[in-house]
């Protein structure tokens, strides 16, 4: 298997280099896949901080960062990642087509997923929140949505843990995307918004003086990079640059220029637990 340990980047490219050249990782590895300079990445392309489209076409936020370091260690530059849009309902759907090599999207490790895909990591813990309109006194955490409407996405099991757990007489309503849930919100369509509390922290930062989180995190989610089940090799190599990432700062830089702003306490790195 490929750098059990933690290797300097140089290292690292010539170590996948060599192996490639002399056929020790097929075309099914990430190293393989990697070896033409190239690789197809799923991000969220609507979850500010996170993983966000601009309206120039620039792909931005945390996760895209994390993405773009782990490519590197497998000697793929910016310029060769093609970013593709992985909403919740579609990721394991896209990697076990071979559509994308791996996802970075926000995706919690569970044992469900792993039945389909692989996990490296984790790169982040966080846990599931409640977005509001900023007026709003009536909301204050997840036991007080009786009665109300509440918005997740498709494929997405954070409003009917909410419904199972804390408020049986929540109506639940799905849009294809977050982004779309938040507009339903300030429009008055929906009364409130749960997923993972980092991801509304991103549209609180946008909108401070019309959204805010209440109450505390009521899970814990850690997000894994998925990729290809059977790719053992590559989820040992992900993990251990995840790790380089942390230790050489970066992982730090990139959060706090990502979500520094949003008003959430930054956590520390979660221990690297799938490799």
């Amino acid at each position: 298997m490929l750098f059990r340990t933690l290797l300097p980047a140089t290292a690292l490219v010539t170590a996948l280099s060599f192996t490639t050249a002399c056929g020790g990782a097929s075309d099914d590895t990430l190293a393989g896949k990697a070896d033409d300079g190239e690789l197809t990445i799923g991000i969220r392309f609507d979850q500010p901080g996170l993983g966000q489209r601009r309206l120039d076409g620039k792909f931005v936020g945390f996760d895209v960062d994390v993405a773009k370091y782990v490519a590197a260690q497998f000697g793929v530059e910016d310029s060769g990642i093609t970013w593709r849009e992985a909403r919740s309902a579609d990721r394991e759907k896209l990697i076990e087509s071979g559509e994308v090599d791996f996802v970075v999207a926000t995706y919690s490790i569970t044992d469900k997923r792993k039945e389909q895909v692989s996990f490296a990591g984790p790169y982040f813990q966080t846990g599931q929140g409640v977005l509001v309109r900023y007026t709003d006194e009536e909301i204050t955490g997840p036991e007080t949505l009786n009665g109300k409407k509440l918005c997740s996405v498709a494929g997405s099991t954070s409003a009917q843990k909410v419904k199972d757990q804390f408020a049986q007489d929540v109506e639940l309503v799905e849009y294809g995307q977050y982004s779309d849930c938040v507009i339903a919100l300030l429009a008055d369509n929906v009364d409130a918004v749960t997923t993972d509390e980092v991801i509304l922290a991103g549209y609180v930062a946008e909108n401070p003086e019309l959204l805010k989180v209440v109450g505390k995190p009521f899970t814990t989610e850690k997000y894994g990079i998925g990729l290809a089940k059977n790719d053992s090799d590559g989820r040992a190599d992900v993990s251990a640059a995840i790790e380089k990432m942390v230790g050489s700062g970066e992982w730090r830089a990139a959060l706090e220029r990502n979500i520094g702003q949003a008003g959430v306490q930054l956590p520390d790195p979660p221990e690297v637990t799938e490799k």
